[in-house]
């Protein structure tokens, strides 16, 4: 109990800190950049889907990111330095697009946490790759998942491939995390789960070497701003099974593929990653990080790694 008291109480001093970081951050975006939400509904519920790009300028090159299963596409922008993903794609010409799966984010509530699983999210990003393909007039788009989103844009990407260009799997979960009986149907969110991917000390504490104090109040200050309370279980329920149940059919993906990771990612099956390039298409590419964790995109040491290693994917023929 007072080691939780602690670290809230440690949070809490971070957080008033860097408060006027985060708040002007949202409160005022930059000049250099043009920002839309974009209406979508499926099956009656309201799905957010927004669009960063630079401003006064006309993209020819369109990215989707689909974020993981307990926090939504707000992380894609921690706007700090130059850590944001979203506006450094912006910067490299991208029309840069989000989408918050039913339930989560900014998107409509849904009546059952299991209802959107990671099938069911293949469906919502199909809307949204659909909506942008009619409002671009461009026929295919770049798309990245996180975490979960990798299981659920593979599963879109082997089901409607026509609308891809290039598909970037970031800290894959090629199988199931362990067998683990869901039983509620939403996770009940905390400001310890959102900062727990982080690299810790020893003592447990963060390792700021590695993370940014900024970075890490940022990034969760904005899981509550925009998750709240709770998000749905659906998809945490697909991925809490035996670890020898396959979650990613690469055989089924027909379009070049980076597979991109860190190595102390603590989710990951590495023999799978290791071997994925024997299953993927021409033009697949795959990327270890060494020293990175599963939010090595905005860890100190390794994000302009990331970001690099990411842009010469998508720029390559």
């Amino acid at each position: 109990m007072k080691k939780r008291t602690l670290i809230k109480l440690i949070s809490l001093i971070f957080f008033l800190a860097y408060l006027p970081v985060f708040t002007s951050a949202k409160k005022h975006p930059s000049s250099a950049f043009t920002y839309r939400e974009y209406p979508l509904e499926r099956k009656g519920i309201s799905l957010h889907l927004d669009c960063l790009k630079k401003a006064a300028d006309t993209p020819k090159r369109n990215i989707l990111l689909i974020h993981g299963v307990t926090y939504s596409s707000h992380e894609f922008d921690i706007d700090y330095k130059d850590y944001s993903l979203v506006r450094k794609l912006a910067r490299e010409g991208y029309a840069v697009w989000r989408l918050d799966i039913a339930g989560f984010g900014q998107s409509g509530a849904v009546e059952n946490g299991f209802i959107p699983d990671s099938d069911y999210a293949a469906e919502d990003i199909n809307a949204a790759v659909t909506k942008i393909v009619n409002e671009t007039k461009e026929e295919k788009i770049d798309i990245l998942g996180w975490s979960w989103g990798t299981v659920t844009t593979s599963r879109f990407a082997a089901k409607y491939p026509e609308h891809i260009n290039k598909l970037v799997l970031y800290a894959p979960i090629m199988s199931g995390l362990g067998q683990y009986d869901v039983t509620e149907e939403y996770h009940y969110n905390s400001w310890e789960h959102a900062a727990d991917d982080f690299q810790k000390n020893e003592d447990g504490g963060f390792d700021y070497s590695v993370a940014e104090p900024a970075v890490v109040e940022i990034f969760c200050s904005s899981c509550w701003h925009y998750d709240r309370e709770k998000s749905p279980n659906g998809g945490r329920r697909d991925l809490c099974v035996p670890t020898t149940e396959k979650l990613i059919n690469l055989e089924k993906i027909t379009v070049p593929t980076l597979v991109i990771c860190g190595d102390k990612d603590p989710y990951l099956n590495f023999d799978l990653i290791k071997t994925s390039l024997s299953s993927l298409p021409q033009g697949s590419e795959l990327e270890i990080i060494k020293g990175g964790s599963h939010v090595m995109y905005i860890e100190k040491p390794f994000y302009h790694n990331f970001q690099k290693r990411l842009i010469q994917f998508l720029r390559s023929n």
